[in-house]
């Protein structure tokens, strides 16, 4: 149940940085802000967010991996892994393209039951390539924190696997209406799925089937606190419903992320319409009563 990234965004940077962090989503919360956006009517007034909360263990570097762009694809032309000997100077740095970080992360760090760790690679953007071939180096077999990647107040997208629904039909699965009463046969059905000729049935036609478990992604979620449960504790009287307690790191997204609790979702920096560098929104309260 892992997301897969398409797609690895161009930061300009004066600095390399990853490009997306893992986690695991515990739950929703509620924060009270101060519209910062100017020229809006609500600027300087509180808003009630509805908000995520992200439980984030450290990700461990274990890999390096360079690629080469060829005929129109990336190819991967070089790997380094933990702990290793090799030297920047033995790479084929004149033929990469760009590189990438081969990260893993503990379930169980979070609470969860799952000891295997979860691997997957992650973007490197930022200055040119040499400068994110000397970072990348630099980070190897070390642990990363969400905080060295992400600060409050920047916009991100979260990838995820939705929350399953299993086989529905075409009203609840498309929303549909339902057919007069006195309609044959059927009532929670299409009308006709297609004309005589030609004989086809068109994909646009609304049928029943899987609803719901497929991989989405929620674009320009800022992100209004990052924190650490030791020092500021974010997790309401009675523990998260289906997850429980959060313990170290966290993250609270303004608005939902993709899945069901204890799903685990990635945080990318923002692919489309980027956005200037905003200051850490003014939180008012968080809300952290027993629900």
């Amino acid at each position: 149940m892992l997301p897969r990234v398409r797609t690895w965004p161009t930061v300009k940077a004066e600095k390399p940085t990853m490009l997306a962090f893992p986690g695991f989503k515990a739950g929703t919360v509620h924060v009270i802000t101060v519209d910062d956006r100017a020229k809006t009517p609500n600027f300087g007034k509180p808003l009630f967010n509805v908000s995520s909360v992200i439980s984030l263990p450290d990700a461990e570097v274990k890999g390096i991996r360079f690629y080469s762009h060829e005929d129109g694809k990336d190819l991967p032309i070089a790997d380094v892994w933990a702990p290793t000997k090799a030297t920047l100077e033995s790479l084929p740095l004149s033929k990469a393209s760009r590189v990438a970080v081969v990260v893993s992360v503990i379930p169980s760090e979070v609470g969860l039951s799952q000891k295997k760790p979860i691997v997957m690679e992650v973007g490197v953007s930022g200055a040119d390539l040499k400068a994110q071939a000397e970072y990348v180096f630099g980070i190897l077999g070390k642990k990363v924190k969400f905080a060295d990647v992400f600060k409050a107040g920047m916009y991100v997208d979260v990838l995820g696997i939705t929350k399953g629904k299993g086989f529905e039909g075409p009203v609840t699965r498309f929303g549909i209406k339902r057919k007069q009463h006195k309609s044959r046969k059927s009532v929670r059905a299409v009308g006709v799925i297609g004309p005589w000729h030609p004989a086809a049935v068109m994909y646009t036609v609304a049928r029943a089937g899987q609803m719901g478990f497929h991989q989405r992604t929620e674009t320009g979620k800022r992100i209004l606190i990052v924190g650490n449960a030791q020092e500021k504790p974010i997790t309401p009287a009675g523990g998260f419903l289906h997850f429980g307690e959060v313990r170290g790191e966290y993250a609270v997204l303004r608005g939902s992320v993709p899945g069901p609790a204890n799903r685990f979702v990635m945080v990318r920096q923002r692919a489309r319409g980027q956005s200037k560098s905003h200051a850490p929104p003014q939180v008012v309260e968080v809300s952290t009563v027993a629900r």
